[in-house]
């Protein structure tokens, strides 16, 4: 069994919906098989090898992988309700990518458009650049966001990361956007810098942990329907950096560190946490 190659042969003049396009649909197909599947293409629906040059990968190791050798911008749903294998994308990425994935790994050496990780259950997902609004969120109409498995955004993220989300653990090592963890239900959200306005709008429960120092100044500017905790937490710390630590870059060093935790949304009954770090003196 071998892997596919997809080279772009030109960029496409409307945006192209690659749903379906998955290691476990490609699993026993021939080379002229993969070439006829259909992607759509505007109101259209056009054979895959309209837009894409298809080779199999015999190389050790390729078996249930699938690799874009392109910048995939303009196509839509890389990755949509993956369950196993591996996409590797050497380029960005547009929008939904991951969305509904429950299983395999999802690598895009680029940046993600609006609404990665939508309803994400499991697998992995790693963006090395920056990704769009809505990640690890709901799709619009939905109420549950993110359900499982691991997103992680090396560059930074736009408005309402973490929107609705459920379960899972999203990490942006750099910014988020304002209205981070909005109407959160569960999980853990890792913030390698700092967030916009209204963090933890509507949070009910879950964690949101801000590796950096200099995230502190956004304590002050909490909503009031956030309040310090009393209680200390040391061993919950302890076992939640160590987690968060085997992801390395700026969360490698957090059981280190002292926090400082806001507990709320008070104002929706929630009883979710906002951790910010400091080294210790």
């Amino acid at each position: 069994m071998s892997g596919w190659r997809f080279s772009l042969k030109h960029a496409p003049a409307l945006r192209v919906d690659l749903r379906g396009i998955t290691p476990t649909s490609l699993t026993g197909k021939s080379l002229a098989e993969v070439e006829r599947l259909l992607v759509g293409f505007g109101n259209a629906m056009l054979p895959l090898a309209e837009f894409f040059t298809v080779e199999a990968d015999l190389a050790a190791g390729a078996e249930d992988t699938l690799g874009f050798d392109a910048d995939l911008s303009r196509f839509d749903r890389v990755g949509w309700q993956m369950t196993g294998g591996r996409i590797r994308v050497e380029g960005s990425v547009g929008h939904y990518a991951g969305g509904c994935m429950s299983g395999g790994e999802l690598i895009v050496n680029g940046d993600a458009g609006l609404l990665a990780a939508c309803e994400m259950a499991g697998g992995v997902l790693t963006i090395q650049g920056d990704v769009g609004d809505f990640a690890a969120s709901t799709l619009p109409g939905s109420m549950d966001g993110m359900r499982g498995g691991t997103l992680s955004v090396k560059g930074n993220a736009g408005a309402r990361f973490g929107d609705r989300m459920r379960r899972g653990t999203a990490l942006v090592f750099g910014n988020a956007g304002d209205f981070l963890a909005s109407r959160m239900v569960a999980g853990t959200i890792g913030v390698g810098g700092s967030a916009g306005a209204h963090a933890g709008y509507g949070m009910r429960r879950g964690s949101v942990v801000f590796a950096s120092p200099q995230a502190l100044h956004m304590a002050s500017k909490l909503s009031p329907t956030f309040v310090p905790a009393i209680a200390g937490a040391d061993v919950l710390w302890q076992l939640l950096a160590r987690d968060l630590a085997r992801h390395c870059g700026p969360f490698n060093a957090l059981a280190s560190k002292r926090i400082e935790r806001h507990l709320g949304d008070l104002a929706a009954g929630g009883k979710g946490e906002l951790i910010f770090t400091e080294p210790l003196s």
